[in-house]
């Protein structure tokens, strides 16, 4: 079964807006480029952080966002 991220990053921000941590969080968008794929966050505040999620399964991608956030 192939797992759809973006929906698991949509998922997972709505839950992440509902804590302290998270609130000012915007969007997690998820991205394909060649060889890699990535989660930027983007804040209220207009900034972002790119995550490596290259090979991850959506729980692993979980934990990396988790990791950088």
């Amino acid at each position: 079964m192939e797992e759809d991220m973006q929906a698991i990053c949509d998922l997972l921000l709505r839950a992440l807006q509902a804590t302290r941590g998270g609130r000012k969080l915007v969007r997690l968008d998820y991205a394909v480029e060649p060889g890699r794929e990535t989660v930027t966050a983007v804040f209220q505040s207009g900034g972002t952080r790119k995550i490596d999620v290259t090979g991850d399964s959506g729980t692993a991608m979980i934990y990396d966002i988790m990791k950088h956030i």
